[in-house]
């Protein structure tokens, strides 16, 4: 029977056997530091805790709150204020609908997306500051007069963002009125009756809003 002879060093390097060797030896190494690394786990992310100052203005008046970061201007408005301010409506929470719409700095903007934090300096006006019982905006009237409200939660929403769309363009055409409102869902269809508010506002006749949507 041949044997093998004895697995020796040479110039060339180390023996095969001393090579798996030293290589088990790493990959041990290696195992045990990621295990430990493992056991240490991820990094903690900071918390983000407690409440922030904010002072913004509000309907023209100066107001400072304390929020939590996360707290967002819809829930501001409805909870976190004294008087609540209701009329701002919390319906998708999610940006889908509209109903929830004021204006910031004159321009419409979903509130439920809005972090009360962004709003340092800035202005806000919400449906509570378009118009009051006692003294109804024209935009406002002309909802009441054209029957453009069924279950009302999209109301307030539709009205503060057809006064921004009005205030920047006041003779608006009816496809730029559908076109600055197109963000606003009405779950109950009044569309017909909401664009015959705008007209009224604009002067134009109403009727032609009805033969186009077909009633």
């Amino acid at each position: 029977m041949t044997q093998r002879p004895p697995e020796t060093s040479s110039s060339a390097g180390v023996s095969r056997r001393r090579f798996l060797q030293g290589s088990g030896t790493a990959l041990a190494a290696g195992v045990t530091t990621s295990e430990a690394s493992s056991s240490a786990g991820p990094a903690a992310a900071p918390r983000l805790s407690g409440e922030v100052e904010v002072t913004f203005q509000l309907n023209g008046e100066a107001r400072t709150a304390l929020v939590e970061p996360r707290t967002t201007l819809l829930s501001l408005l409805r909870h976190h204020l004294s008087p609540p301010l209701t009329g701002t409506k919390e319906v998708c929470d999610r940006g889908n609908c509209g109903a929830c719409t004021v204006q910031i700095d004159g321009a419409p903007a979903y509130s439920c997306l809005t972090l009360a934090v962004d709003l340092a300096g800035r202005s806000v006006r919400t449906i509570e500051g378009v118009g009051s019982p006692e003294s109804l905006h024209p935009v406002q009237r002309a909802f009441c007069e054209q029957d453009a409200a069924m279950c009302g939660f999209c109301t307030p929403g539709f009205v503060v963002a057809t006064v921004a769309a009005l205030e920047q363009e006041p003779q608006a055409s009816l496809e730029r009125v559908k076109e600055r409102l197109s963000g606003n869902l009405c779950r109950c269809g009044t569309y017909p009756h909401i664009f015959a508010a705008v007209q009224e506002v604009t002067g134009q006749r109403t009727d032609e809003v009805f033969r186009e949507e077909g009633r």
